[in-house]
């Protein structure tokens, strides 16, 4: 349901920041991040990012090096064809800059990881990343990670405040998209931003859903359900089964059990809730995926649990939530790149086929698209 108070209340920070300027920045990060000091952070500070020990930073480094194979992958190629002596095609140009947002309740650097890579493998020449402080000061794993990928530009900066700032450019040049889970205010900035700036998408509460049988092991379900609670109160997590015996195994607060009497009608309850994350964990799980139309993620398996997707495996952690995986999809190279189609027409094509454009125009009752076409000799 839409919130009036609070559509009105972002209404009136973006539209101070956007008139004020630095001004209304620094009072609203004053008022709701506590916090007075320089809004961007300084060479010494991402300096101090030393601090993280030289096992996390292993792991730091396994973790990007498998998220970047994943994701070279989708990099697109130019695609051009000649028929006719014309040439036709699609050509793929990345973002010049973008915005990060990192949420400040739980610092997450793998969410910095998921975004920044594709956008560094789309060819994005600039990432600005914001995140609101705690005692003025951002996780050192944050900045560590992103002085690793070759991020300087970082504002300490939270709330619907800081997708004002990065949309009009204050306290910075504007970014062409932003990227980014966050809390309400955040999700209804970005909404409202979108036109002046690009947006990946509204992120509302993590969502699991496991489609289990009999062959499942109920711990591994019940953890796995678990572990996206964790996110936020509001997170949902659903079973889905065949099992009378795993159904009443896994009846604990906060997960919704529903049993079903075949897998298929499992799955296309999976259709209806369209989940961010879906776990098959079955004796064929294979020959149900054909059957999945809306998830965000389908992991497949017992030993390909969300959690694992989340941080190690290299496929993506920003999906659809909210049923939006009917329309939507999980991040991508894609969403840092623009296409573009060209077309480079010969006379001999041109004069052949105008004739289709000129009775198309007459039917539109559009006279200067016909005289375009027809002063060509």
């Amino acid at each position: 349901m839409f919130d009036t108070k609070l559509s009105s209340a972002v209404t009136e920070i973006i539209e101070r920041v956007r008139v004020e300027g630095e001004k209304a920045l620094k009072e609203f990060s004053r008022r709701f991040d506590g916090y007075d000091g320089p809004i961007k952070v300084q060479e010494e500070e991402l300096e101090n990012s030393s601090v993280v020990s030289d096992e996390d930073r292993e792991i730091i480094e396994r973790i990007i090096e498998r998220v970047k194979d994943y994701h070279v992958r989708q990099l697109p190629r130019d695609e051009l064809y000649v028929k006719n002596g014309s040439v036709y095609g699609l050509v793929y140009r990345p973002l010049r800059r973008i915005g990060i947002y990192v949420p400040g309740g739980k610092p997450l650097p793998s969410s910095l990881i998921m975004t920044a890579i594709p956008a560094r493998i789309a060819g994005v020449e600039e990432i600005v990343v914001v995140s609101p402080p705690r005692d003025g000061k951002l996780n050192p794993h944050l900045l560590y990670v992103a002085r690793r990928l070759g991020i300087s530009e970082i504002y300490k900066i939270g709330g619907a405040h800081a997708v004002a700032a990065m949309a009009f450019g204050v306290g910075m040049k504007p970014v062409e998209k932003i990227f980014g889970p966050g809390n309400k205010y955040v999700n209804e900035a970005k909404r409202q931003v979108f036109g002046v700036v690009g947006i990946d998408s509204l992120a509302g509460p993590s969502e699991v859903c496991v489609v289990a049988d009999d062959s499942a092991d109920e711990r591994y379900v019940i953890a796995d359900l678990l572990s996206q609670k964790e996110h936020d109160v509001d997170a949902k997590a659903w079973l889905l089964t065949t099992s009378v015996h795993l159904a009443e195994r896994c009846k604990v607060p906060g997960i919704s059990v529903k049993l079903m009497k075949t897998l298929e009608e499992c799955i296309d309850e999976v259709n209806s809730i369209a989940p961010e994350h879906l776990e098959i964990i079955t004796k064929d799980p294979l020959s149900l995926l054909e059957r999945v139309r809306n998830a965000g993620a389908v992991y497949i398996g017992p030993y390909t649990p969300v959690a694992a997707a989340d941080y190690f495996l290299g496929v993506n952690h920003v999906l659809p939530t909210g049923g939006a995986a009917v329309y939507s999809s999980v991040l991508t190279v894609f969403d840092f790149m623009k296409r573009m189609t060209v077309a480079s027409v010969s006379r001999e094509e041109f004069m052949g086929n105008r004739y289709l454009g000129v009775r198309m125009a007459q039917i539109e009752g559009m006279e200067a698209h016909r005289r375009s076409l027809e002063v060509r000799e």
